[in-house]
């Protein structure tokens, strides 16, 4: 998905974190999102998560974007024209609706629920998105993974999973990146990381053993979530700091629960992310931008698309500077 925010910030604003419910600091650091609308007057409006001001990274997870349940007919679904990305990998996931990609490297697939879609960007990719015409609902989540530095120039790539579900006590999951509860994903990424879709049976309670050199995000769907006793509500996303071996779930809600599990070990870089590119300099957009502008062969042509291409919005009159998650204390 594009980040078609017409005046795009370099991507570092949002709510602080909060302490828990009751006043005291919290054991789980809490996001809460911010509406983000995309495109024109009946566009889609998503929940955005990550980046913000409080944290910029989750591993090499550096953007959430969490939409629906959106009907169709009133939101207009999801029409994303071609745009670039460099620097990143894209994660789609769908809980509902079916999305139609296509991108520069000649790749032509749907996006359905509970199957991975994984672009990488690297050096220069452009793609699009359309929820196709059978969508009555859409409802997903849209992941960016940024690139170290060694591999940020890799050439573009696709890949595309469905894992098979893993049954557990109260729990099903579904690991689409990384390895949980005995699965293992076959994509390949460029740093360890975790992916992972968990849906809690109503007021079941899951102690998971998961990597302890991993800092993880819990992003909630659906249900009253707790994670090690810190309420989260649907569209925040709990943060837990590397250093722990396990993971603590549990949902209080009379029907299902829902969340998204993202780790990886904590991403020592600093980068520039603004609109759909990230770097490591001002001067990395400003080139990505130029020869976006200029269709250069860098990001190569989308053929399928019956519309023109997405502009790049104009660039702020500061220089970009890169940003990593704020030291710790």
């Amino acid at each position: 998905m594009s980040n078609t925010e017409t005046r795009p910030a370099e991507m570092l604003c949002g709510s602080p974190a909060e302490r828990d419910r009751t006043g005291a600091e919290a054991p789980v650091e809490v996001l809460t999102p911010r509406d983000v609308p995309l495109g024109g007057p009946r566009a889609m409006t998503v929940r955005r998560t990550l980046p913000q001001r409080a944290r910029t990274l989750i591993g090499a997870w550096c953007f959430a974007d969490h939409y629906g349940p959106d009907d169709v007919a009133h939101s207009g679904g999801m029409d994303v024209a071609p745009h670039p990305h460099t620097g990143l990998q894209t994660v789609s996931w769908l809980f509902g609706g079916e999305i139609e990609h296509r991108d520069s490297l000649g790749s032509h697939a749907l996006v359905r629920p509970g199957e991975l879609n994984l672009m990488t960007g690297g050096h220069g990719i452009a793609h699009t998105e359309v929820s196709t015409p059978r969508t009555t609902v859409l409802h997903g989540v849209q992941l960016w993974v940024a690139l170290p530095e060694e591999h940020r120039h890799t050439a573009r790539d696709f890949q595309h999973h469905v894992p098979e579900p893993v049954r557990l006590d109260g729990a099903v999951l579904r690991v689409f990146l990384g390895s949980l509860a005995g699965a293992v994903s076959p994509v390949r990424t460029f740093t360890p990381l975790l992916g992972a879709e968990i849906v809690l049976e109503p007021h079941a309670t899951l102690t998971l053993a998961v990597d302890a050199g991993f800092e993880h995000g819990v992003l909630v769907d659906e249900g009253d979530v707790r994670v090690g006793g810190t309420p989260l509500r649907p569209a925040e996303l709990g943060y837990v700091p590397d250093g722990c071996g396990t993971l603590d779930l549990a949902n209080a809600s009379d029907g299902p629960a829902r969340v998204v599990l993202l780790g990886g070990p904590p991403f020592g870089e600093e980068i520039v992310m603004w609109w759909n590119f990230i770097g490591r300099t001002h001067d990395d957009i400003v080139e990505a931008r130029e020869d976006w502008e200029k269709a250069t062969e860098r990001f190569g042509a989308v053929h399928g698309y019956p519309g023109e291409r997405l502009p790049a919005p104009v660039l702020p009159n500061a220089t970009l500077s890169p940003r990593g998650n704020p030291p710790r204390p």
